[in-house]
C-alpha cells in the first residue's frame, strides 16, 4: 500500500507533521496541553461524532502553501482537516477566545445550578470549560427550558434539563448495540434525548453512556448520592470477564467499591467500554484483580492529594494563631455518614439521612 503523505501544520505556533486526513483537533492533541482544543461533543471512539457543540472553534489564518488566503470564519477543529502549510491560531487567537466565552454562555443558558447535587461534580467536562472560558454572569432573562423526569432503566438516570445535545450517548448506542432504543425526540429548544415509549435501555455495553456524557446528563443509579467523586481512590483492575476486556477503574473509598467506570485516557475518552455486568454488579474488591492507583493526566478538583506523585497541604493553623487550636474537630471522626456499621455502597438506590439514624440499643442493627 501506498504510505500516507505527510502534511506541515502549525498551530499556535509549534508545527508538527501529521498523516494526511488528519483533523485539527487530533493534530493539536498531537501536540498537547492547552494547544488542545477543548470538545464536548467529539469523540474519537465514535463514528460520526464532532461538529455539534462548536467549543473547538479555531481561527486558520493561512489556508495552506498552494493558497495561502486565511479562511474567512472561525472552523470547528474536529471537522476540518490539515493541509500542508497550513497555520491554526487556538489561544493565540483573541477571535477564538472570545467566540468560546459565547458558545460557553449557550450551553450554559438551560443547564441549571446543579452542581451541588450532581454526581458529575468534579469530573464534569463543562464544569472545567465553563470555568477556563466562561463568564461570571448570564444575560439570558427568559424561562429555562425543563422536562418531566423519566424512568429509563434500573441502572441509569436521565436528568434532560442538563444535557448540552452532544449526542454521544446516541451514537454509542447505535455503534455498540445492535438495537439504538433512544434517540432525539423533537427539534429545536424542545429537543431531548428519550426513549419515546419510556423503555428501559438494558442492553450489556449501555452503561457506556454514562462514561461518554460530558455532563451530568447520565448517572449511574447504584452511584447515586453515595459519595462524592473526590473523597474516592480510582484504582485501576481488571478481571477475566467473557463479555468485554475486563479493564476498568474502580472508585473506592477505604475497602468499599463505590462504583465502576471505564478507563479513560487524558483526554476524558473511554480506552475500552465496558459491559454492565463489570459496571454494575461487580462491587467487591474480591471481584477484581488490583493493579495499582490510577494515573490520571487531566487536571480535576479528584486529583487533589489521591494520585500518585501529589503532595497534600500542611496544615499550618498553629503556625498562623501561634497555638494550637483549642477546638479542632475531624469531620470524619464525628459524622455518622463514616458509621462502621453502615456500607454506603451496598445501599439500594441513593443514600438518605435516614439511613444514619442510629441504633436503639438492644436492637438489631439494619442490614443495607
Amino acid at each position: 500500500m501506498p504510505e500516507t503523505p505527510k502534511f506541515k501544520v502549525t498551530i499556535d505556533n509549534i508545527s508538527i507533521d501529521v498523516p494526511a486526513g488528519t483533523t485539527i483537533l487530533n493534530a493539536a492533541r498531537m501536540i498537547g496541553g492547552e494547544v488542545a482544543p477543548p470538545a464536548m461533543c467529539y469523540y474519537s471512539k465514535l463514528q460520526d461524532s464532532g461538529g455539534k457543540c462548536r467549543t473547538c472553534l479555531v481561527e486558520v489564518s493561512k489556508g495552506s502553501e498552494k493558497d495561502p488566503r486565511p479562511m474567512p470564519k472561525l472552523v470547528a477543529s474536529c471537522r476540518t482537516t490539515v493541509m500542508d502549510g497550513m497555520e491554526v491560531k487556538n489561544i493565540t487567537s483573541e477571535k477564538v477566545l472570545d467566540a468560546r466565552k459565547g458558545v460557553v454562555e449557550f450551553l450554559l443558558i438551560n443547564h441549571p445550578l446543579d452542581c451541588p447535587v450532581c454526581d458529575q461534580a468534579g469530573e464534569c467536562d463543562l464544569q472545567n470549560l465553563s470555568y477556563e472560558h466562561g463568564t461570571e454572569g448570564t444575560r439570558y432573562e427568559f424561562k429555562r427550558r425543563t422536562f418531566e423526569k423519566e424512568d429509563i432503566g434500573p441502572y441509569i438516570s436521565l436528568h434532560m434539563t442538563r444535557c448540552i445535545m452532544c449526542f454521544r450517548c446516541v451514537y454509542t448506542a447505535d455503534q455498540l448495540t445492535e438495537k439504538r432504543e433512544h434517540g432525539i425526540l423533537d427539534r429545536g429548544d424542545h429537543a431531548q434525548i428519550s426513549t419515546y415509549l419510556n423503555k428501559a435501555l438494558d442492553h450489556d455495553f449501555i452503561g457506556n453512556v454514562i462514561d461518554v456524557c460530558p455532563v451530568g446528563a447520565l448517572t449511574d443509579k447504584t452511584f447515586r448520592f453515595k459519595n462524592r467523586v473526590w473523597f474516592t481512590k480510582p484504582l485501576d483492575a481488571h478481571r477475566d470477564c467473557p463479555t468485554c476486556t475486563g479493564k476498568v477503574r474502580l472508585w473506592m473509598r477505604g475497602d468499599e467499591v463505590f462504583r465502576v467506570t471505564a478507563r479513560k485516557d487524558q483526554w476524558g475518552e473511554v480506552e475500552a467500554f465496558i459491559c454492565n455486568e463489570c459496571r454494575f454488579h461487580k462491587k467487591e474488591t474480591k471481584d477484581w484483580i488490583i493493579e495499582g492507583p490510577s494515573v490520571i493526566a487531566r487536571s480535576s478538583v479528584i486529583a487533589q492529594g489521591h494520585y500518585v506523585g501529589t503532595k497534600k497541604t500542611p496544615i499550618l493553623i498553629d503556625k498562623v494563631i501561634g497555638k494550637q487550636p483549642k477546638f479542632l474537630m475531624n469531620i470524619h471522626d464525628v459524622s455518622d455518614v463514616n458509621s462502621p456499621d453502615v456500607d454506603l455502597s451496598k445501599i439500594e438506590g441513593p443514600a438518605h439521612s435516614n439511613d444514619f439514624t442510629p441504633t436503639p440499643k438492644g436492637a438489631k442493627t439494619p442490614n443495607p
